[in-house]
C-alpha cells in the first residue's frame, strides 16, 4: 500500500527532522490516526520526495525524521498552457486541477480583450494545484504565473514551439495541432512548447495578429468547437503525451 502523501510548502535540503504544519498535523493525526512510529512521503512540489518517520505525534505540530530524499529532476520538455481566466471561475479551476494533474509544467491566466473575469484569488489557485498534485502523486507543481494582460506578456514568450487556438474563420487554421508539433523537423525530446487559449467569444483579431507576430502558430484541436477549459485540457493532453 501507497504511503500517505504530503505537501511541504518549503524545504531545506540535507534537512533531518520536520516539524509539520497545523494542518498537516491534524490530517495525519487525528483524521488518518497515524501515530509515532509511522511512515509517510512528503513533497515540495520541486521534485523531492521525502520518505520519513513521525517521532512526535503532537496533533498541531507533529515532527517527523527524514528517512530518505530523492529528487526527481524536472521532465525534460516543458509544456505552459496560457489560457484566458473564465466568467465561471469554477471552469477555470477545474481546468486548473485538471492539468496538473495531466502534468503541464506552467500555467499563465491571461486577461484578453474579451475576457470577463479579471479578479482571481491566487491563493485559492495555489492550493487547488497542491490537491491536483498530492491526487496524482506527482512531486513537480506546475508554475503558476500571476495574471497578465495578453498584450504585455506575449512578447515574453520565449518556448520553442508556440500555438494558437482560436475560430476566426479568416485566419482559420487548418493544421491538427499534433500535425503541427510533429512537423517540427528538430524533434529535440527538450523542446519547450506552449499554447494560447482564449476566452468565451475567442481572441480579437488584433490579438491573433499579434500572436502571429511573436512566431505563434495558428491550429485546430478538432473539428468541434469546445469550452474554454477543455480546449485548454485537449491542448494539455496532446502537449504532454505527443
Amino acid at each position: 500500500m501507497a504511503l500517505p502523501f504530503f505537501y511541504l510548502s518549503s524545504y531545506e535540503p540535507g534537512t533531518g527532522e520536520i516539524t509539520l504544519d497545523e494542518d498537516n498535523s491534524r490530517h495525519i493525526i487525528q483524521v488518518l490516526r497515524m501515530r509515532t512510529g509511522e511512515d509517510l512521503q512528503l513533497t515540495d512540489g520541486k521534485g523531492t520526495l521525502l520518505t520519513a518517520t513521525i517521532i512526535d505525534d503532537h496533533k498541531k505540530k507533529c515532527r517527523v525524521k527524514v528517512k530518505t530524499t530523492v529528487l526527481h529532476p524536472p521532465a525534460g520538455r516543458s509544456v505552459t498552457i496560457a489560457i484566458s481566466l473564465l466568467k465561471n471561475a469554477s471552469r477555470f479551476e477545474w481546468f486548473l486541477e485538471k492539468a496538473a494533474e495531466i502534468g503541464v509544467t506552467g500555467i499563465v491566466p491571461l486577461w484578453c480583450e474579451r475576457t470577463e473575469r479579471h479578479q482571481v484569488r491566487q491563493d485559492r489557485l495555489h492550493n487547488i494545484l497542491v490537491s491536483a498534485l498530492l491526487q496524482s502523486q506527482q512531486t513537480l507543481m506546475p508554475l503558476l504565473r500571476e495574471p497578465a494582460p495578453f498584450a504585455q506578456w506575449i512578447p515574453e514568450a520565449r518556448q520553442d514551439q508556440r500555438f494558437i487556438a482560436h475560430c476566426l474563420e479568416d485566419t482559420r487554421p487548418g493544421a491538427f495541432l499534433m500535425d503541427a508539433v510533429r512537423a517540427d523537423v528538430s524533434k529535440d525530446p527538450e523542446t519547450s512548447r506552449i499554447i494560447l487559449i482564449g476566452p468565451e467569444g475567442d481572441f480579437s483579431p488584433k490579438e491573433v495578429e499579434m500572436a502571429l507576430q511573436h512566431k505563434f502558430l495558428p491550429v485546430s484541436l478538432g473539428e468541434n468547437r469546445l469550452r474554454t477549459e477543455t480546449a485548454g485540457i485537449v491542448a494539455a493532453t496532446l502537449l504532454c503525451i505527443g
